[in-house]
C-alpha cells in the first residue's frame, strides 16, 4: 500500500470516527436528558474517540515522514499553520457563545455539547500534529536507544488511552499514577534537541517564535477546555482523561525548553555562522588546488570521513579504473557486501551499484530501507570524475530511517571533494608544470598573503617590524598579533610542515584558531593545548605546526610565553646589551593527538623594559645554505641580532636580512623563512 493511500484511509478513518464519536455522545445526551430506556453507554463514544486520535496520528505521520525535504523551520511553520487555523476556528466559536450569551440558544446542553466536540476535534488535530512534528525533531540523529525510548513513550500514551476505557476519576490516585509515568518520559525526551545546533541567527528567531506561538495556542485551547468543563452540562469531558493531560504536558514542556535552548544558544550563532562561510569559502578554494593524497589515501579520508558524519556502523567504497577494481570495507565481510547488494530493491541505489549513472539523482532516491538481519538503513552516492561515475560509497546503519536529508548534503559535499582531489591527481601526472596550475598557485599565493596581518601594531606600547617569504609559490610561514584586551595582546609565529599549497591551507587553520582562542584571552599553555584538539581533528596525518604563542601584558610590562616545538625567540635586554633566547620545552601541534599532549606544554616568563627587542623567525633563516652547504645558524642570526638589536625595528629587520643574503650569496633558500622584530617602548 502507497503513502498516498495511507493518508488518504487516515483521512477519511479521522473524519468518520470524529461524526460518530459527535453523533454518539450528542445521542448519549438525549439518553440522558430524557431518561430513556436505552442499553447505551459510553463506551462506543469512548471508541470512536480513540479511534480518532490514531487515525489523526497516522494521517500526521504519513504527511510529515512524506515531506522529508522540510527543514526545522518548514516544520515548526507546520506547527503554527495548523495552531492558527485551529485557533481561529476555536475563537469563532467563542464569539458565537458571546454573541449570543444568556439566550436560551447558547444554554442549551445540546448545544454546548456540539461545539464542545467541535473543540475537541480542534485540540486533537492540533496536539497530534505537533507531537509528530515533535517526534521528528526529537529523533533528529536517532540511536537505538533513544528509539526505545520513544517507542516505550508512544506504549505509554496507548496504555492512557486504555486507561480512559475504565473511567478513573480525574484527581485521582490511578491517574496521579499515569501522570507521573508519563511526566517521567516526557522530562527525559524533552532534552533531546540537537537540531537547534543546526539553526542559524535568523532560524532561531523563528524558531523561537513558531514555538512561542505553539505554546500560547496550547494555552488558549486548555483555557477553552477549562471553561467547558464548568458547564457541568458535558456528556464526555475532555479533560477527565490522562492521555489528554499527558500529552498537553509533554508538547508545553518541550516548547518551554526548546525556546530556552534556542534562546541560550544565540549569542554564538554569529560565530558559527561566521566559520561555517570560512569553511565553505576555504573549501571552495581547496577544491581547486589538489591537496597531494595518492588515490588510495583519498578513498581512505572520505570513508572514515564520510563514516564519522552520519554515525554509519558499516561502509564500503568500490572504484573501477584502468588500474582494475579497488575496494575498501569498514566493519563488514565480503559475504555481508554480496548480502546486502541483493536485498536493496530501489533502483536509484542498484544503478549506482552498478556503476551506471549518468546524470544528476534526485537526493531523496540516495537513501532507502534494508530487510536485512543487521542493517536496516542505507545511503548510496555515486563518485563522478569528469561527469563519468568511476565509484560509489555506500553507508549503513543498524536503525531504520536513520539517514536524513542533512546527511545526504554532507556526504555529497565529502564525494564531490574527494571526485574533484582524483580528477586533479590525474590532471597533475598529465603535466604538472600545467599553465592552469601555476595560475591557480598563483591565485592561492594571494589568498596566503592575506592571511598574515596586513597592518601591524604601531603605538606607545611596542612598535613591529616583520618579513615573510615562501620558498615555492605559496608557504607556512604564519605570523599576527592583535590586541584581545586594552594593553593586552596575543602573538604567534608558526611554521607548518612541509610548504607549498598543502602548508600555506593548514596555515589558514592555524590563523582561524588563533583569532578564535586569542579573543577568548587565553593563557599560552591554555592555548597550545586547545590549538593541538583542534589541529588534531583537521590536520593530515603526517603534518604538524611547530608554534610560539606570546602573551603581552603592557601595563605590567610582562611578557609570557609557551613554545610548541618551534625555534626559540631572541630577546635583547637594553639595559645589559645582551641577546639570550627565550627557551622553554614543548612539543609541535597535531604530534601528539590525545589529552597527553598537555604533559608537554610548559610556560615561561619574562619582565621586560624600554627598549628591549623580541626577535620572532622560522627555521628557513637558521637553515639557510651557503655554496660550501654550511647553514647560517642559530649562532650567526644571534650574532646578526645582537649588532642590530639597538636600532629600530624596520633597521633590525633590514640588517638581519642583509646579514643573511651575504652569507648565502647566490644560492636559493629552499624553505619559507619569516621575521618579527617586536620592540617595546614606556609604558
Amino acid at each position: 500500500m502507497s503513502d498516498k493511500v495511507k493518508i488518504r484511509l487516515s483521512f477519511l478513518g479521522a473524519i468518520l470516527c470524529w461524526l460518530l464519536f459527535t453523533g454518539s455522545s450528542i445521542y448519549l445526551l438525549f439518553v440522558q436528558s430524557y431518561d430513556m430506556k436505552v442499553d447505551f453507554s459510553n463506551f462506543f463514544p469512548q471508541v470512536c474517540f480513540t479511534g480518532f486520535v490514531l487515525s489523526t496520528f497516522a494521517y500526521y505521520r504519513y504527511m510529515i515522514t512524506k515531506a522529508d525535504s522540510l527543514n526545522f523551520t518548514d516544520l515548526l511553520w507546520k506547527v503554527f499553520i495548523t495552531g492558527l487555523i485551529t485557533t481561529l476556528i476555536s475563537l469563532a466559536i467563542q464569539f458565537f457563545f458571546t454573541v449570543f450569551a444568556k439566550t436560551t440558544l447558547v444554554e442549551s446542553p445540546l448545544t454546548i455539547n456540539f461545539f464542545y466536540n467541535i473543540l475537541i476535534g480542534l485540540v486533537v488535530i492540533f496536539m497530534v500534529s505537533t507531537m509528530v512534528v515533535w517526534k521528528r525533531l526529537i529523533l533528529y540523529q536517532k540511536s537505538k536507544n533513544l528509539l526505545q525510548l520513544w517507542g516505550f513513550f508512544e506504549v505509554a500514551l496507548i496504555g492512557a488511552l486504555l486507561f480512559d476505557f475504565f473511567g478513573f476519576e480525574a484527581g485521582g490516585a490511578n491517574f496521579r499514577v499515569a501522570l507521573v509515568v508519563l511526566g517521567c518520559f516526557s522530562l527525559i525526551l524533552v532534552f533531546n534537541l540537537k537540531w537547534v545546533a543546526y539553526l542559524n541567527f535568523k532560524q532561531k528567531w523563528k524558531g523561537i517564535l513558531f514555538i512561542l506561538l505553539s505554546a500560547i495556542y496550547l494555552y488558549h485551547f486548555l483555557r477553552n477546555l477549562l471553561k467547558f468543563s464548568y458547564t457541568d452540562v458535558l456528556v464526555i469531558d475532555l479533560l477527565d482523561r490522562t492521555f489528554v493531560w499527558g500529552v498537553f504536558g509533554f508538547l508545553f514542556l518541550y516548547a518551554v525548553i526548546s525556546i530556552l535552548v534556542t534562546l541560550f544558544n544565540l549569542p554564538t550563532s554569529s560565530v558559527f555562522e561566521q566559520k561555517l562561510k570560512e569553511a565553505l569559502d576555504f573549501q571552495k578554494l581547496s577544491q581547486s588546488i589538489p591537496r597531494g593524497e595518492t588515490r588510495d589515501q583519498t578513498y581512505e579520508i572520505l570513508l572514515e570521513s564520510s563514516m564519522s558524519a552520519v554515525f554509519a556502523d558499516a561502509a564500503w567504497l568500490e572504484v573501477k579504473d584502468d588500474g582494475g577494481t579497488t575496494q575498501v570495507i569498514r566493519n563488514l565481510k565480503d559475504e555481508e557486501v554480496d548480502e546486502i547488494k541483493s536485498a536493496i530493491k530501489g533502483d536509484t541505489i542498484k544503478s549506482i551499484l552498478s556503476l551506471n549513472v549518468k546524470s544528476e539523482l534526485n537526493p531523496s532516491k540516495l537513501t532507502d530501507e534494508l530487510k536485512h538481519s543487521q542493517y536496516k538503513s542505507i545511503i548510496a552516492l555515486p563518485i563522478m570524475v569528469q561527469n563519468k561515475q568511476v565509484g560509489c560509497i555506500v553507508l549503513l546503519n543498524e536503525v531504520s530511517e536513520a539517514f536524513n536529508r542533512e546527511m545526504v548534503n554532507i556526504i555529497t559535499t565529502f564525494v564531490n571533494q574527494a571526485s574533484i582531489s582524483l580528477e586533479n591527481l590525474s590532471l597533475i601526472k598529465e603535466s604538472i608544470e600545467n599553465e592552469r596550475y601555476k595560475e591557480q598557485l598563483k591565485i592561492a599565493k594571494n589568498v596566503q598573503k592575506s592571511l598574515l596581518p596586513r597592518e601591524l601594531i604601531n603605538n606607545d606600547h611596542l612598535t613591529m617590524a616583520a618579513f615573510s617569504m615562501a620558498a615555492d609559490e605559496v608557504g607556512g610561514d604564519y605570523y599576527d598579533i592583535l590586541e584581545y584586551q586594552k594593553n593586552k595582546f596575543g602573538l604567534i609565529i608558526g611554521d607548518v610542515s612541509g610548504k607549498g599549497t598543502s602548508a600555506a591551507f593548514q596555515m589558514a587553520q592555524m590563523k582561524g584558531i588563533f583569532h578564535s582562542l586569542a579573543n577568548q584571552g587565553v593563557s599560552p599553555e591554555e592555548f597550545n593545548i586547545k590549538a593541538n584538539t583542534a589541529l588534531s581533528q583537521c590536520l593530515e596525518r603526517t603534518s604538524f605546526i611547530t608554534a610560539t604563542y606570546f602573551d603581552i601584558n603592557t601595563k605590567e610590562n610582562i611578557l609570557t610565553f609557551s613554545r610548541a616545538g618551534h625555534c626559540p625567540s631572541l630577546f635583547y635586554c637594553k639595559n645589559n646589551h645582551q641577546v639570550e633566547y627565550l627557551k622553554c620545552d614543548g612539543m609541535g601541534l597535531g604530534m601528539v593527538r590525545n589529552s597527553s599532549y598537555q604533559e608537554y606544554v610548559h610556560s615561561n616568563t619574562v619582565n621586560y623594559h624600554a627598549g628591549d627587542t623580541l626577535l620572532l623567525y622560522t627555521d628557513g633563516i637558521t637553515e639557510a645554505k651557503n655554496p660550501d652547504g654550511e647553514q647560517f645558524g642559530d649562532e650567526r642570526l644571534k650574532k646578526s641580532f645582537t649588532t642590530h638589536a639597538s636600532k629600530a625595528p624596520d633597521q633590525v629587520k633590514e640588517g638581519i636580512k642583509n646579514d643573511l643574503s651575504e652569507f648565502i650569496g647566490e644560492m636559493n633558500i629552499d624553505d619559507d623563512y619569516t621575521l618579527v622584530v617586536v620592540q617595546f617602548k614606556d609604558k
